[in-house]
């Protein structure tokens, strides 16, 4: 039986295209005491297969760790999955507050050691003996009291672009690095403090809560759910952030924007900016906040060095990286000397900048008119194919392509074809086909843009 994937990740977008189903992105996690995970792993495969759920999943003997994408009109079949298990049964999933398609593009499941690396070797540590769950209110009500400290047990990169005020933000690359840095510098505190923690999920200070009482901490509390479940609480019992900025995500989004503020900066001009990217040169894939003119003209590089380094043939580049650890085996996460405006460790509290609020859709509001929807997207050839539905469409026109998660992208029209023919124009119920530098959905609508 099929324990594996089969389909590249490029073939598996175009399914889930064709396919023009809403998909969900959720995360869970529980601790537990696990006999046998390689059986665990096996069977969750051959469940989670069978609903075309995606993702990236961590199982071993302490439990799972699960960052995932299904069909939404396959949530319940997959809550049925996790309820035969009696440690899932009633568990928290965490949808993510922004959606994409894409956010997962293969099914994989690893046995590993621990579900949350720790470093500690410790017979007598009980992962389940943890700290007492806050919601959003409460956390909020805690971090108000002077006798709190509150922790952020994420690492560097991520507390850099959005974190809770106030908040002691680790300079780490890990979580196991955290642990002893923390237990040191509050050792005095034991007694008398209320140490608050919180992290993207739940699941690291789920684990460093009872680190801290088995170190003998006596009033240790945790953000239930993490980020994401509190910003979904805040939102809808109009609770006020008490978080600034963006979440930072292991999925290809890499954030949720949680508040308009922007309290990071591009990592090479200083310019205020909370979006981040990963060096193009794939002997690099350096994780670092890039803003949109930086991007532009570095071509989503880190460094001169890489930049050059991209334009060379590509068996040269190959041949450089070979010997290498290299790749998504690198994936440094924004330690480099040539980040010049790279923060971390005692981070600000107050804003650089808010976010622009202007989009696309706003600014040509009353200046577009709808021509019709995409049907399809030739991923090799880059060719996108719509219907037209509502008007006819010229070679110059400039356009609109609207969806979810392709946003708003203004192009103009050089070329068109209809029925494999070269054209001038396309009319009303022409499949048209022409190039777009981006991938098209089956929920995107094409606009023609007027004026």
């Amino acid at each position: 039986m099929q324990l594996y994937n089969t389909l590249s990740a490029e073939e598996r977008a175009q399914l889930i295209d064709e396919a023009g189903k809403e998909r969900l992105t959720l995360s869970f996690y529980a601790y537990t005491n696990l006999s046998d995970p390689q059986k665990f792993r096996n069977d969750l495969f051959i469940a989670w297969n069978a609903l075309d759920a995606l993702g990236r999943i961590y199982v071993a003997h302490e439990g799972i760790n699960a960052q995932m994408s299904i069909p939404a009109e396959n949530f319940e079949a997959f809550r049925d999955t996790l309820e035969v298990y009696d440690f899932m049964k009633g568990i928290r999933l965490n949808v993510a507050v922004e959606q994409d398609n894409h956010s997962f593009l293969k099914l994989t499941i690893k046995v590993r050691h621990k579900i949350v690396a720790d470093g500690l070797n410790d017979a007598t540590f009980d992962v389940t003996n943890k700290g007492i769950h806050l919601k959003a209110q409460e956390f909020n009500d805690l971090l108000g009291d002077p006798n709190t400290i509150v922790v952020d047990f994420r690492n560097h990169y991520e507390s850099e672009v959005g974190h809770f005020e106030g908040a002691i933000t680790p300079d780490v690359e890990n979580f196991r690095e955290s642990l002893p840095i923390i237990n040191n510098q509050l050792q005095d505190f034991k007694e008398d403090k209320n140490l608050l923690m919180y992290c993207t999920g739940g699941i690291r200070c789920e684990k460093a809560s009872a680190y801290f009482k088995h170190q003998g901490f006596k009033n240790v509390y945790q953000l239930e759910g993490g980020i994401i479940e509190y910003t979904r609480q805040i939102k809808e019992e109009n609770i006020e952030s008490k978080f600034i900025g963006k979440n930072f995500v292991f999925d290809h989004r890499l954030g949720e924007r949680i508040t308009d503020d922007i309290i990071s900066q591009c990592h090479q001009c200083g310019k205020p900016c909370d979006n981040h990217t990963n060096c193009a040169n794939d002997a690099c894939h350096l994780l670092f906040i890039q803003c949109d003119d930086c991007k532009t003209a570095m071509e989503n590089c880190c460094s001169t060095e890489c930049l050059e380094i991209t334009h060379l043939p590509a068996e040269e580049q190959v041949a450089l990286r070979k010997g290498l650890q290299v790749g998504n085996k690198v994936f440094r996460k924004g330690k480099s000397d040539a980040l010049t405006f790279k923060n971390s460790g005692d981070l600000p509290n107050k804003p650089l900048a808010k976010v622009d609020s202007k989009n696309i859709r706003q600014k040509i509001a009353v200046k577009k008119s709808l021509l019709g929807k995409a049907e399809h997207y030739y991923t090799k050839s880059k060719i996108a194919q719509f219907l037209l539905e509502n008007g006819e469409v010229a070679v110059g026109d400039r356009v609109l392509v609207s969806g979810p998660t392709t946003g708003e992208q203004e192009i103009t029209i050089t070329e068109i074809f209809v029925d494999g023919s070269s054209c001038k124009t396309g009319k009303i119920g022409d499949q048209i086909t022409f190039e777009l530098p981006f991938r098209v959905r089956l929920s995107d609508k094409i606009y023609k843009i007027l004026g």
